[in-house]
């Protein structure tokens, strides 16, 4: 979104989650407390990650990616989110809707990807557990988080690009809490088929590719939980198999709901619910479904909680 001499507008004024001016004060610090939960939740365990050498491993390799990801994205779109939750108006300029634009379209991609990668990873450990180390070795997991960032990379600059292509006219009112792409194009007054169409191949895109890898990967999983002959061996098996696939299926879902269904079907305001998941209630879960549930991360946050209080 380029401001050149065809566009009049120089600044977004953003609608927000809802006209209920009651309301706002409550929602602040509801969604404050989502954020610090949040930045806590994924900051601790980037730490934690970083600072025990048997946690360097690729499973929690792409967990610390995953961890900076939803703390990059969540801060992009939710403290700007609680700007207008205690202001009247809720301004962006031209250049930083853009900007958030591109690094919000930036981080969903990866982590679309960095979800895939971890499906991936999990495939191989429980199906060719023997292939492990040299199938997931540390030059392939550096390949596959080069892969997932290059994708984030084209799939940001190619939507902010199509916006460029939009004229805003008069109306500078984006009927959202952040520079959304779907937002964007209602408010645009040439908006063509042609954009939308390259917006719903982008994110087909973008949220196909890792959704086959997953269901995939995950379908192979489970075939192998059911050849265990231990019961107690495949519920626990199970139980860590399935809190990641509720994880995954409340990002995914939410994203599909939002981008790829026509608007006549959900109308734009409620696209808020749905961006609403994947913009704050996933990253603040993430962290509690793929580390607390997890007896080596509890126990090395332990020991590290146990070295901070000795000392």
């Amino acid at each position: 979104m380029a401001a050149d001499n065809t566009s009049s507008v120089t600044e977004f004024i953003l609608a927000g989650l809802m006209d209920q001016p009651g309301l706002q004060l409550p929602l602040f610090f509801l969604f404050l407390g989502f954020y610090v939960v949040t930045m806590v939740g994924n900051l601790g365990l980037i730490t934690l990650i970083w600072l025990n050498s048997h946690l360097h491993i690729p499973m929690y390799f792409f967990l610390f990616n995953l961890s900076f990801i939803d703390f990059s994205y969540s801060s992009a779109i939710i403290p700007k989110m609680l700007m207008w939750f205690v202001s009247k108006k809720n301004i962006i300029s031209y250049s930083g809707c853009s900007t958030q634009l591109f690094f919000f379209c930036f981080f969903v991609v990866s982590e679309c990807f960095i979800l895939s990668a971890m499906a991936y990873d999990r495939y191989v450990a429980m199906c060719k557990p023997l292939l492990y180390t040299v199938t997931v070795s540390p030059q392939v997991c550096l390949f596959l988080l080069l892969g997932v960032y290059r994708m984030a990379v084209l799939g940001a600059m190619a939507h902010t690009v199509n916006m460029l292509f939009l004229t805003f006219c008069a109306d500078n009112l984006i009927n959202h809490y952040m520079c959304d792409i779907l937002p964007l194009l209602e408010l645009s007054c040439n908006s063509s088929y042609m954009n939308t169409l390259v917006v719903f191949t982008l994110v087909a895109i973008d949220i196909g590719v890792p959704t086959v890898t997953i269901f995939l990967s995950y379908g192979f999983i489970l075939s192998s939980i059911f050849h265990i002959s231990s019961t107690e061996g495949r519920s626990k098996a199970f139980s860590t198999c399935s809190s990641h696939i509720i994880a995954l299926s409340l990002f995914f879902d939410s994203g599909i709901f939002a981008y790829l269904k026509p608007p006549s079907i959900i109308p734009l305001d409620q696209d808020k619910i749905c961006t609403l998941f994947y913009t704050t209630v996933v990253p603040m879960l993430n962290p509690l479904i793929y580390s607390l549930r997890n007896k080596d991360v509890k126990l090395t946050m332990n020991k590290t909680l146990g070295r901070i209080t000795f000392f």
